[in-house]
């Protein structure tokens, strides 16, 4: 699918901007990535609050072969068919995405922030302070 087709799909939601990775493209809206293609296909960020609506309609999660042969699964699901035709239903789907994109950059921010550092380690030699008397 090229990047005009994938803008027409989206247009929708607002302007897009698409980069190159892997083989196929990452799509952003307001610098988060909320869908990908890959293979002519056209895949939508999902979580826990917006999976289930995928699930429903039949759709897959999108999936990779790493180097060892291991298929890994993605929160990617692929976007429903109808929705590639209809472009209220694509801006439906597409919101969806850019939520749960959201959602994820919100609980990557909240776990950075309640990450403690450990204390620092002291050195066993303890330093006299100056003008104290050696002993």
């Amino acid at each position: 699918m090229d990047a005009e087709a994938i803008r027409d799909v989206f247009r929708g939601l607002g302007p897009v901007h698409i980069r190159r990775m892997f083989g196929g493209k990452g799509i952003y809206r307001d610098e988060l990535m909320f869908a990908l293609e890959a293979g002519g296909e056209l895949y939508l960020k999902a979580d826990e609050e917006s999976v289930r609506a995928f699930q429903e309609l039949g759709s897959r999660p999108f999936t990779f072969e790493t180097r060892d042969g291991r298929a890994t699964l993605t929160s990617y699901w692929l976007m429903p068919e109808a929705a590639l035709d209809d472009p209220d239903e694509a801006q439906e789907f597409a919101a969806m995405a850019l939520g749960a994109a959201r959602r994820a950059k919100a609980r990557k921010g909240t776990k950075v922030a309640s990450v403690k550092k450990a204390p620092r380690k002291t050195s066993k030699k303890t330093r006299k302070a100056v003008g104290e008397p050696v002993t």
